[in-house]
C-alpha cells in the first residue's frame, strides 16, 4: 500500500445507504459468479441480522466477517499499485489489502447505524514487520481512546495497548486528523481532494 499525501485528503458527502437489490445481485453473478453474489447476501444478511445489537457486537460481528478473507497486496491483485475496492469488490474478488479490511468495515458500520464522526481510517506504520498498515478505529467520543478493527491483529483492542502501531494520521468523510496520542489528534483539514477516496465513492454510488 501507499501513503497518501497529507494535502490530499479530503470531506464530501458520504456515498447514500447500499441498496442490496435483486439487479445488483444479478449484476454481481453476472461480473463475477454465483459464489461471490452470494458472499455479498451474507454481508447484506450480517448488517440486517445486526441492526439492533449493541456496538460492541457490531464491531465484533463486522470484524470478525471481513477478516476471514485473504490479503493480498494491490499490485498483485489488482496489477496497480494502489486500489481501493469497494466492499463488493472485496468481497467478490475474496482478497484485498489492509486498506480494503478498512474500507468494508468502515462502510458496513455506517450501514448499522454508527455515526461517521465515530469512526476513522487510521494510517499507522505497524512494527512486526514495520510496514505502512490502515486500521479502523471507533470513538465512543471525540476525545476517547478509540477501540482498533485491525486484519493482522483480529483482537478489537483499545488503541493504548496496541503499541505495535505508531499512528500517523486519520480521516472519514468529515476531515483529517494528525496524529497525537493513542490514535487521537488534531483536525487540520476538511476540504480538498484524494483521488482514490472520490473514485471509490463514485464506484459505490453506481452499485460497484
Amino acid at each position: 500500500m501507499a501513503l497518501v499525501f497529507l494535502t490530499m485528503l479530503c470531506s464530501f458527502k458520504l456515498t447514500p445507504n447500499i441498496q442490496f437489490t435483486e439487479e445488483l445481485f444479478s449484476q454481481i453473478t453476472q461480473r463475477y459468479n454465483q459464489a461471490a453474489s452470494e458472499r455479498v447476501r451474507e454481508w447484506q444478511s450480517i448488517i440486517e441480522a445486526n441492526q439492533s445489537s449493541d456496538v460492541q457486537d457490531q464491531l465484533f460481528e463486522i470484524n470478525r466477517f471481513f477478516n476471514r478473507l485473504e490479503f493480498k497486496d494491490d499490485i498483485d491483485h489488482w496489477n496497480q499499485p494502489d486500489y481501493w475496492a469497494t466492499p463488493i469488490e472485496f468481497l467478490a474478488t475474496q482478497a484485498g489489502d489492509c486498506e480494503d479490511y478498512t474500507i468494508a468495515k468502515y462502510f458496513s458500520l455506517l450501514e448499522l447505524g454508527i455515526p461517521n464522526e465515530k469512526l476513522r481510517l487510521i494510517y499507522v506504520t505497524a512494527l512486526r514487520p514495520r510496514q505502512a498498515h490502515m486500521v479502523l478505529g471507533y470513538y465512543e467520543t471525540p476525545n476517547s481512546i478509540p477501540l482498533i478493527l485491525d486484519n493482522i491483529n483480529k483482537r478489537i483492542l483499545p488503541a493504548n495497548l496496541r503499541r505495535d502501531l505508531i499512528p500517523i494520521y486519520s480521516f472519514n468523510g468529515d476531515g483529517l486528523w494528525l496524529a497525537k496520542s493513542q490514535g487521537r489528534g488534531r483536525q487540520v483539514q476538511s476540504g480538498g481532494n484524494n483521488s482514490l477516496w472520490v473514485d471509490l465513492n463514485e464506484r459505490m454510488k453506481n452499485g460497484f
